[in-house]
């Protein structure tokens, strides 16, 4: 990271607060590559806090700098116009990615919005927040087209996908996911929304112990895969993936469809693509959904893949 490209990195922040979102939202993303010198910085507005993502340790200068400068950008019209509350500062690259507050009050649990949907946040503890902003077109996508459809959430972490389905109008949702402390947060979201808990059903397992039970709840009208990368002792992407692709016609009702998530940039949309060509070939690809403008990236095939596939 470079501490002469810092001003460029205020002069956005800027242009993004004078058109500042009223929901959740990433106003710069240094991950894509497109801003040389701050690959490994990212800031994002949630809904009164300000976090700024540290993906690699700085230099003592660089830091310094960054904190001078959100500093001075706390005392402009523009922060006093956001009502922001806090500007923080998570380090990713150190152990159990630390908060230090730069300014204001932080609010470790706070609940945002995003189209019209609530969902708790959690900071300091994790590295991720609990939802995850490219996925925002995902998210939106499912809301409108969950109507009346039985829906299958693989790897569900907090359930983003569960909430938008269920808000569009899903008749069932059936969130999976190994680790029960993200379901119970999960449910958290769809109280938040005020949504019926009879149309949702929670399972905290490891999927490819799994599948007799996943099963026994279909068919699926719309089945959502979004995987980590990586989950030590339980799933690795190009070694586990195709086991759930395989399985995905045993799984799906007549005209069901599909979204398979990727979001390693180790892997291009290909890998998806032809993934599903050799493991269910009954399954055709259809498109590949837009990421939200803000996540710009060098190479598309870098970023999040978001593919769509119907019978």
């Amino acid at each position: 990271m470079l501490v002469q490209s810092l001003p460029q990195f205020f002069e956005l922040l800027n242009l993004s607060f004078e058109q500042l979102p009223d929901d959740l939202r990433r106003l710069f993303h240094g991950r894509g590559c497109c801003f040389p010198g701050l690959e490994q910085l990212t800031a994002d507005w949630l809904q009164g806090q300000l976090l700024i993502g540290l993906f690699k340790e700085p230099s003592d200068e660089f830091l310094q700098q960054l904190i001078e400068g959100l500093r001075t950008f706390a005392t402009t019209s523009l922060w006093q116009e956001s009502k922001g509350l806090s500007i923080v500062i998570q380090h990713r690259a150190r152990e159990r990615s630390p908060i230090e507050v730069v300014i204001g009050e932080f609010n470790d649990f706070s609940v945002a919005q995003e189209s019209g949907l609530k969902y708790q946040l959690e900071l300091g503890k994790n590295q991720n927040m609990g939802l995850f902003l490219d996925m925002r077109y995902g998210r939106q996508w499912v809301e409108q087209h969950s109507a009346g459809k039985r829906v299958l959430n693989l790897f569900a972490y907090t359930c983003g996908f569960s909430v938008a389905a269920i808000a569009g109008g899903a008749e069932h949702v059936v969130n999976l996911d190994m680790a029960k402390s993200v379901l119970s947060r999960g449910r958290d979201n769809h109280r938040l929304n005020g949504h019926d808990l009879s149309k949702v059903t929670f399972l905290g397992h490891e999927l490819f112990k799994s599948w007799g039970k996943v099963k026994k709840l279909g068919q699926y009208d719309l089945i959502i895969i979004d995987p980590p990368s990586f989950q030590k002792g339980s799933f690795a992407l190009t070694k586990d993936y195709q086991k759930i692709l395989r399985r995905l016609p045993d799984l799906l009702s007549e005209n069901g469809e599909v979204l398979a998530c990727v979001n390693s940039p180790e892997v291009s949309s290909d890998f998806l693509i032809d993934g599903m060509a050799a493991e269910a070939p009954a399954l055709r690809f259809i498109e590949r959904l837009e990421n939200p403008p803000e996540f710009q990236e060098v190479d598309s095939d870098k970023g999040l893949k978001v593919m769509r596939f119907t019978y």
